[in-house]
């Protein structure tokens, strides 16, 4: 029998009096600690009840009972939840190497964990060598630069298919149309010319699109570590999520493979794995060979799981939001068309010029980040956070949809008004604690310039190309801004977005 086909509560029903002591013990011991206000908790599960479908808006709420900086109990796990830029900037800032770790209870996180991948690993010197050594590199603004010829093609690639399929009543499904260019950028910048080759360009995504969803979907069992074994030994889940990882795993093996046969035409741009493969040579060559092939591969990791999903969420948030505020919209479209007159499309080095769109793709991560609540830390030691005592072994989680609502520092906090970072220094590179979008600290998304590089460019051609319509019947107050947890937990808009494109330049 497999575990997915057991009652959740029957295995939990066996390990109940050993819960029950170990939270005696627990309760003995956090007399005479000052920790987090708490909800209150259920036996055995704790405050997992509480999360609901959309668990970001959840804590937000018992956040303003409870304060900023509360500690739940999620199954076994303690989870402390910070939901204002000051404890964030605390967590984030002060005490960053004290809570810098991954934690590896999970099963997904620990699969990728062994298998290299960065964003997912536990502090140390295996992460600061790949960080020093490729991430930084990889994301570096010259290797950006370096791609933009990629991201042009692609998004006149994408204005093309948008005329093509279109006509002036005829709505699209702009949520593919994004899904399908970030993915393209994606896979030209990591395997170059083999987009083209034998590779099963189609199937990689598929599987891509799959390990996301696994990482982004709920399974309680692993909010209860000493249920671990059971979970690896039998839970088809987990079965699954190997098995669909070992073919991607041996898709990037398929690639390097490519890039290393002798008889492979010079490239005139250096990608992504060549890059790699020359650190791999160097380093042998100068007899300090830790970089290996599964190190590239935890590289484009980085690059693949969860980049996709959260650069397409982004740009889709923003048109929605312009649908619905055709104001802005406008505002946006005078003034990229006055900027670039007939030139007939948008350039990257155009884009520094374009202060409106800057602060409309602000406002959106401000309203919509791709990661609601940040990937989880682990803390390594104990700290403070307003006087509270954070202990090892706790989850530490920033709400930054909490923060990005947060009436301290947003009035009309609801509303979409770009104007309200004019002459606001406030960016979401990490500096300002509230807007973080991307993190803070030394587990900030290292692409955070690659994607809001594509996001500004594929945007601008967007409204500077077309004119952007309801479909037929439909008002502003129509569009549905429902949202949804989907893969690699970025929080999507819970239906695709159908708008009439008009064609101007």
């Amino acid at each position: 029998m497999a575990l997915d086909d057991i009652p959740i509560w029957l295995p939990l029903l066996l390990f109940l009096p050993l819960l029950l002591l170990m939270k005696k013990k627990m309760d003995d011991q956090s007399q005479n600690k000052c920790l987090p206000p708490s909800p209150p908790k259920l036996p055995i599960i704790g405050n997992l009840h509480q999360l609901g479908e959309l668990p970001h808006q959840s804590l937000c709420q018992l956040s303003k009972q409870y304060g900023p900086v509360m500690l739940l109990k999620l199954g076994g796990i303690p989870t402390a939840i910070i939901s204002s830029a000051e404890a964030a900037r605390e967590a984030l800032k002060v005490h960053d190497l004290d809570c810098c770790s991954r934690p590896t209870f999970a099963s997904s996180r620990r699969i990728l964990s062994n298998y290299g991948a960065i964003a997912f690993a536990p502090y140390g010197d295996y992460w600061k060598e790949m960080r020093k050594s490729s991430v930084l590199e990889l994301f570096s603004v010259k290797r950006v630069q370096s791609n933009q010829f990629i991201r042009e093609e692609e998004v006149n690639l994408l204005v093309n298919s948008i005329c093509h399929s279109s006509s002036s009543t005829t709505p699209i499904d702009l949520s593919k149309k994004l899904f399908a260019f970030t993915a393209n950028v994606s896979s030209r910048m990591a395997f170059g010319n083999f987009c083209g080759s034998d590779l099963d360009i189609e199937r990689f995504r598929e599987v891509v699109h799959e390990i996301e969803a696994m990482l982004g979907s709920f399974n309680p069992f692993e909010y209860f570590p000493f249920m671990g074994w059971i979970m690896d030994k039998f839970s088809r889940r987990f079965q699954r999520f190997e098995i669909i990882f070992l073919e991607l795993d041996n898709f990037f093996q398929q690639v390097i493979d490519l890039h290393l046969n002798p008889d492979r035409k010079k490239q005139e741009h250096e990608g992504i794995i060549d890059m790699l493969l020359r650190k791999e040579r160097e380093q042998i060559k100068s007899g300090d060979a830790r970089f290996t092939k599964q190190n590239i591969k935890a590289v484009l990791m980085v690059l693949f799981v969860g980049t996709i999903d959260s650069v397409t969420t982004t740009m889709i948030w923003v048109m929605a939001e312009l649908a619905k505020n055709p104001r802005v919209m406008k505002k946006g479209q005078d003034e990229i068309r006055n900027f670039i007159g007939n030139k007939g499309k948008v350039t990257e080095s155009n884009t520094d010029h374009l202060l409106y769109l800057k602060m409309i793709v602000k406002e959106t991560l401000r309203l919509h980040p791709p990661a609601t609540l940040l990937l989880p830390r682990e803390v390594m030691s104990h700290f403070k956070i307003n006087g509270y005592d954070i202990y090892p072994k706790t989850l530490l989680q920033v709400n930054a949809w909490a923060i990005g609502r947060d009436p301290k520092y947003w009035k009309n906090l609801e509303e979409f008004i770009p104007e309200r970072f004019i002459d606001n220094s406030i960016d979401y590179k990490g500096q300002h604690f509230e807007l973080l979008p991307f993190g803070a600290g030394r587990r900030t998304y290292p692409g955070m310039y690659v994607a809001t590089t594509a996001i500004e460019l594929a945007l601008a051609n967007l409204l500077y190309c077309f004119n952007w319509k309801l479909p037929y019947g439909m008002k502003e107050e129509d569009i549905n801004m429902e949202e949804v947890v989907g893969p690699s937990n970025a929080t999507n808009k819970k239906t695709a977005l159908n708008l009439v494109p008009i064609k101007v330049f």
